[in-house]
């Protein structure tokens, strides 16, 4: 796989446009026509626009990581949905055995509250953040929140990848490229799977 192929299958797919293939291939630099492992691949689709990463490390602060991880979610849903007032409420218990928190923000001026785990200050809960990112997407898109699956090395650290795409997409994502996807959790009630 390499970016000049990826970002074709994403366009033929209905995914991306023309134009933002284009510009992502002109900017990666050169490396269109290196091969890309799978979990490359997973990673170049946020280049594209249809997919976010959890970071598996660091993140500088949960209080400022979660606000980012759902503006850059909620950029790829198209905005639609309006995310805002994100903050985590500490509830019980210290990091070192797993502070129970809350996450919390405003979905077109509803709150969202969802539980979070945290045993340090700078990673996400990766349950939480799924959660969470399943809320960027308006209630009217077809397209749901899918977890990308990708070939994986023992004892190495690897970003989670979520893609917006419509079920037929993500089928037809996963047979061309290889990738395994499950609809995140929030997703299955628009009839995703």
């Amino acid at each position: 796989m390499t970016y000049t192929r990826l970002g074709g299958i994403l366009h033929e797919i209905g995914m991306t446009s023309e134009e933002t293939v284009r510009s992502v291939v002109e900017d990666s630099g050169g490396h269109v026509d290196l091969h890309l492992s799978q979990y490359e691949a997973a990673l170049a689709l946020e280049e594209f626009g249809v997919a976010v990463s959890i970071h598996a490390e660091g993140i500088g602060s949960i209080h400022d990581g979660y606000c980012f991880l759902l503006e850059r979610a909620a950029k790829v849903a198209g905005d639609r949905a309006v995310i805002g007032n994100v903050r985590i409420v500490e509830v019980e218990g210290d990091l070192e055995d797993g502070r129970h928190d809350r996450l919390e923000f405003e979905r077109d001026g509803r709150p969202v509250t969802i539980s979070a785990e945290h045993y340090a200050e700078d990673y996400y809960d990766p349950a939480a953040a799924c959660a969470a990112i399943a809320e960027t997407a308006h209630p009217d898109d077809p397209r749901c929140w899918y977890d990308i699956r990708f070939e994986r090395e023992p004892r190495r650290i690897y970003d989670s990848v979520m893609v917006l795409a419509a079920p037929q997409q993500m089928r037809a994502l996963c047979e061309r490229v290889g990738f395994a996807a499950s609809a995140i959790p929030g997703s299955t009630s628009r009839g995703c799977s």
